[in-house]
């Protein structure tokens, strides 16, 4: 998208007059785990707070960070949902489908009316009956999307640290179930645990 065009998305979103959902995922590229999806809806007031507390995309945050701010929201009262999409998912919906699953079903579960969608990445979801705006890094553009994308990594490396005590010798509290080389190793020494995406792995244990 040329600068331009990035410009009057922008400036559409800011001077958009309804509510606005900002949503995000977390996990497209682990081999193991699910991908999880947050939409988050702020208010003015959230927003500027938020911001002046170094909201941005999650990615470009610590652990701690994430964790101060997810708190930080919380006890502000910022409307939330989120929806996780299992290992079962992803291997029938691949990983971008499922995403866009998980996407969509965080926004439909708004307990509010939202008038327009903003949405990490190019892909529209599919069924919105709302007007919504793909937009490439949105999660460091558009605030709703970065407290969406910092909402959906803390809830899924909450998840992936419950997972290591169901399954301690895959170092998921460590990694959270990315590629490392230690995950790596692991896979191909232990073979697969009912939570690896199968195909992800499909090299690792076909050796």
């Amino acid at each position: 998208m040329d600068a331009e065009k990035l410009k009057e998305k922008l400036r559409y979103i800011e001077q958009f007059g309804g509510v606005i959902a900002g949503t995000d995922e977390a996990g497209r590229g682990p081999l193991a785990g699910p991908v999880v999806a947050a939409a988050v809806i702020l208010t003015g007031q959230q927003k500027e707070a938020l911001v002046k507390l170094g909201l941005k995309d999650s990615k470009r945050m610590s652990a701690g960070k994430r964790e101060t701010l997810f708190n930080e929201m919380c006890e502000m009262g910022v409307l939330w949902r989120a929806q996780a999409a299992d290992v079962n998912a992803i291997a029938r919906l691949n990983i971008n489908g499922a995403s866009l699953w998980a996407m969509k079903k965080s926004v439909d579960k708004l307990p509010a009316s939202v008038e327009l969608v903003v949405v990490d990445g190019l892909h529209e979801l599919s069924g919105l009956t709302v007007p919504q705006v793909p937009l490439a890094k949105a999660d460091d553009l558009v605030p709703s999307v970065s407290a969406a994308s910092v909402v959906a990594k803390v809830l899924r490396d909450r998840v992936m640290t419950a997972l290591d005590r169901l399954y301690p010798l895959y170092g998921f509290a460590r990694h959270k179930g990315y590629p490392t080389e230690a995950h790596r190793d692991a896979v191909r020494t232990l073979g697969l645990s009912p939570v690896h995406r199968a195909l992800f792995c499909k090299k690792l244990t076909s050796s």
